[in-house]
């Protein structure tokens, strides 16, 4: 952990014991508040295949564990220390560790390291605030997200302070280190900026402005400097027997801090859902420009949630992106009591260049997941993308099995 937040983690400890103030849920000791905290405990075995046009097939079978503990408040605080482990069960594919394996990428090295280690002052109703390793995540995840989708999650080690105000909720975040996906070995130093203000006005109206910069030392991701600044409107609406949902977002990205190279790009996406009943429907549209140099793009936020499962667009096209994609799901009510939240998942894809209008290719996403048991759950998982016209990323098809068991 950075040296940065460790100082202060250091400092604010201090501090809290001495002017942290209890109330009566709180535990009555710092012992009792360690003894009567809850373990974390996860397991979450997977498997993987990626048959990928010009490489050879991988498949990877990888078990992630997740062991900690989570204190109970004691004087306003609570703590959480967390260890992630990564092990290979079998297969043949290339995890992003050296040397490169000759086949498809399934980025999941081997490896264990200390996942989250924070502090929490919950000061009053109004403020708390958290230092030290942490899950970060802001609304869709599209521009700040956890990255769960890998089996080593991303996290940040940073300063964060939370400030709530009726519907008013304001985070703002420093953060030193961006802990990747990829083990200890894609790691990036820096001094970046989080801002994420939102007001429920009602549930058919949130309004949520944005400010992110990012300025990154380490020399492989000097060129992921960046500044974000943008709005989203999101909410819920019951009319006619059923529940439409809705969002909007529009963001510019700049280049900011060491980046060496020059860019301003915009970013939009609408999408409006429908629920009845068992059905769900969405259209959803989203636009990341290109200049023909560099294609918009998200240094942490998610690529597994966004543009199909497959994964062909991670690396953002020069010429920018169009996505135009349709989803429903259906969530049986006939479905077994050991089944629980069945649900069956297909999402249709368009995909075409922002820039010059290139027909990008399209895909198609099934999936299907549902609880075992209160602890348990499985999920399949299938992504087939298939290319359009040059430059277009080149086909493939991802698949993948999970059972998660969760204290």
């Amino acid at each position: 952990m950075s040296k940065v937040v460790v100082r202060t983690l250091e400092a604010a400890l201090a501090a809290a014991m001495i002017t942290g103030a209890a109330s009566a849920e709180e535990a009555a000791s710092l012992s009792e508040a360690v003894t009567g905290g809850d373990l974390i405990l996860e397991a979450r075995p997977r498997l993987e295949t990626l048959d990928q046009a010009g490489l050879a097939e991988a498949d990877a079978f990888t078990l992630r564990t997740r062991l900690g503990w989570k204190t109970d408040s004691w004087q306003g605080l609570s703590a959480i220390v967390e260890i992630e482990d990564v092990r290979h069960l079998g297969g043949d594919f290339n995890d992003g560790a050296p040397p490169a394996e000759p086949y498809a990428s399934i980025p999941d090295p081997q490896g264990a390291e200390l996942n989250r280690l924070q502090l929490s002052w919950r000061a009053n109703e109004h403020f708390t605030g958290t230092i030290g390793r942490q899950t970060i995540e802001f609304d869709d995840k599209r521009f700040v997200d956890g990255s769960n989708s890998r089996q080593d999650a991303r996290t940040l080690d940073a300063v964060r302070g939370d400030v709530t105000l009726g519907g008013l909720r304001a985070t703002y975040a420093y953060v030193d280190q961006v802990n990747n996906t990829t083990a200890e070995l894609n790691d990036w130093e820096g001094e970046s900026h989080l801002l994420n203000v939102s007001q429920n006005v009602s549930p058919a109206l949130k309004l949520t402005g944005f400010l992110y910069a990012f300025d990154f030392d380490t020399p492989a991701a000097v060129n992921q400097s960046s500044q974000f600044l943008g709005a989203r409107a999101s909410g819920e609406i019951e009319a006619m027997g059923a529940e439409f949902t809705y969002a909007a977002s529009h963001a510019v990205q700049t280049d900011y801090g060491n980046s060496t190279l020059s860019f301003d790009l915009d970013y939009w996406q609408a999408s409006l859902g429908v629920r009845r009943g068992e059905w769900f429907g969405q259209v959803w549209y989203e636009s990341l420009e290109g200049d023909g140099a560099r294609g918009f793009f998200v240094p942490i936020g998610s690529s597994n949630s966004f543009q199909g499962w497959a994964g062909a667009f991670s690396s953002k096209p020069a010429d920018g992106v169009n996505d135009f994609n349709v989803m429903v799901t259906y969530t049986p009510e006939w479905a077994p009591s050991f089944l629980g939240d069945l649900e069956f998942m297909a999402r249709w894809y368009e995909f075409e260049a922002e820039r010059t209008g290139v027909d990008f290719g399209n895909e198609i996403d099934l999936a299907v997941s549902a609880d075992l048991t209160d602890n348990v759950s499985f999920a399949i998982e299938h992504g087939d993308y298939e290319a359009g016209d040059a430059p277009s990323p080149a086909s493939r098809t991802r698949t993948r099995v999970v059972l998660q068991y969760k204290m």
